[in-house]
């Protein structure tokens, strides 16, 4: 009988036992990124070292800040919400229409009078926003949310949707009910005629305990506009609107207020949008980006996310 004759190389037991320890850690690896791509509410690690006393500081703002302020709590009536909404789906709006990156790249001349953490661009900021989200192996949706999470801001680029800065950006609260004292400035809403109306003004105002959040007629500015734009045109996940609808929204998601009018289901967007927060408001204080290097990323990003590629603004 022939001899069966292993024609296998030599083992290499140290070398086997290399590899296998490779593998392990390799796959070890795969599992915590495949974990931490599906948890976007991981806690963050990019801001670990960062003071974030040095953030939102307003009572040190400069006057171009406070002034901006001032007129949007003056003039964010009722009134101005319904008639501002009115006009976005009015069927006589002009609705221009762009891809995501020609609208951040609109953006760039824009520096928000409402922010005094930053005197970066608009296209830099957002790009802080998602490469700090990207760092921290954040879902590929979250890092989309963040590349575009104030896009709304490109309302002040087309006509009929805003009346300049003011009715645009800034923390948003509800009209409709009291504005709450844990609102940024909050003496300067003396100047706003709601304060005084007979229902307006009374602490739950048009609502009822327990309406839920989507019921709340919020100031109107970008976020709102952004979410009005987006909710139709594309395939981010309901978190990924919430994070866009109510990242401005402080005095509920970082202040406590308005807690009253949340319903169920409400838990888990508030839950999404503190998720969000560190990456809007830390990653400001970031080195600028370069955009050319990381464009072709997003580009691919916001194709996954934006199958009609043309959005109507």
């Amino acid at each position: 009988m022939a001899t069966a004759v292993d024609t296998r190389p030599p083992r290499d037991g140290p070398g086997l036992e290399a590899i296998s320890d490779a593998v392990d850690a390799i796959n070890v690896f795969k599992g915590r990124a495949t974990a931490e791509e599906s948890a976007f509410d991981n806690p963050s690690v990019f801001d670990a070292d960062k003071d974030k006393t040095t953030f939102r500081r307003y009572n040190e703002a400069c006057d171009r800040v406070k002034a901006f302020y001032a007129e949007q709590h003056a003039k964010q009536t009722v009134a101005h919400n319904l008639a501002a909404r009115e006009r976005f789906y009015s069927p006589d709006r002009h609705r221009p229409e762009m891809t995501v990156w020609e609208a951040i790249e609109k953006l760039n001349e824009l520096v928000d009078d409402s922010d005094p953490d930053t005197e970066l661009s608009q296209i830099q900021h957002l790009l802080q926003c998602a490469e700090a989200m990207r760092r921290d192996g954040k879902p590929r949706w979250m890092q989309l949310t963040g590349l575009i999470h104030d896009l709304g801001k490109l309302m002040l680029f087309v006509d009929g949707c805003c009346e300049g800065q003011w009715d645009v950006v800034g923390d948003t609260f509800p009209v409709g009910c009291r504005f709450d004292e844990r609102c940024i400035y909050p003496e300067t809403f003396a100047a706003n005629p709601d304060s005084y109306h007979e229902v307006y003004s009374t602490r739950h105002g048009i609502y009822e305990p327990g309406c839920g959040m989507d019921k709340l007629i919020m100031s109107w500015g970008h976020d709102e506009y952004l979410y009005l734009v987006l909710k139709d045109q594309c395939t981010l996940p309901r978190e990924a609107l919430a994070m866009v609808r109510f990242h401005s929204f402080y005095p509920w998601h970082r202040e406590g207020a308005y807690m009253e009018f949340m319903a169920e289901g409400d838990e888990e967007l508030l839950h999404a949008v503190r998720a969000f927060n560190p990456y809007d408001l830390y990653s400001k204080s970031d080195d600028p980006p370069r955009v050319e290097e990381l464009k072709k990323y997003y580009l691919e990003l916001i194709d996954e996310y934006f199958p009609q590629k043309i959005v109507k603004w």
